[in-house]
């Protein structure tokens, strides 16, 4: 597992949750509806004008379909930055849980070495925490 693997993390998981506000989004606009009044008149005799409320979606099939490609595209998008996310969680595991506890909060959660190693405790300094990172990521 390289480092650009770990970034990469970060940026599906952050795609995955735009891709789904994008669905969300795309999902609101076709249940969009619109209503407005009509007036009309019997087509007989006597000719008696009447008013009608009339509702409807401003969704048309021609925006259906590419409503229906677009969701397929935004799909298989967050599918693969799901795959990259399953990858780096299934590989975390299997790694020392002091070193699972540095990569969180080091390269997840962006916090600086001295914050990471205050969080740690047990004296450690934010130069121990960075020599002991950069020999765990030599090592693999």
């Amino acid at each position: 597992m390289d480092k650009k693997l770990l970034s990469d993390y970060i940026d599906a998981c952050e795609l995955i949750r735009e891709t789904e506000q994008q669905i969300r989004r795309l999902q609101e606009k076709q249940s969009e509806t619109t209503q407005d009044s009509v007036r009309g008149s019997n087509p007989e005799f006597p000719y008696n004008a009447q008013h009608f409320k009339i509702e409807g979606t401003t969704f048309s099939m021609r925006d259906d379909a590419r409503l229906l490609e677009k969701k397929k595209l935004l799909a298989d998008r967050r599918a693969v930055a799901e795959e990259t996310r399953v990858q780096v969680e299934r590989w975390m595991v299997t790694i020392p849980a002091r070193m699972q506890r540095i990569i969180r909060w080091k390269l997840f959660e962006g916090l600086t070495w001295e914050e990471t190693a205050a969080k740690l405790g047990r004296k450690a300094t934010g130069d121990s925490v960075r020599l002991e990172f950069q020999r765990f990521m030599s090592g693999k």
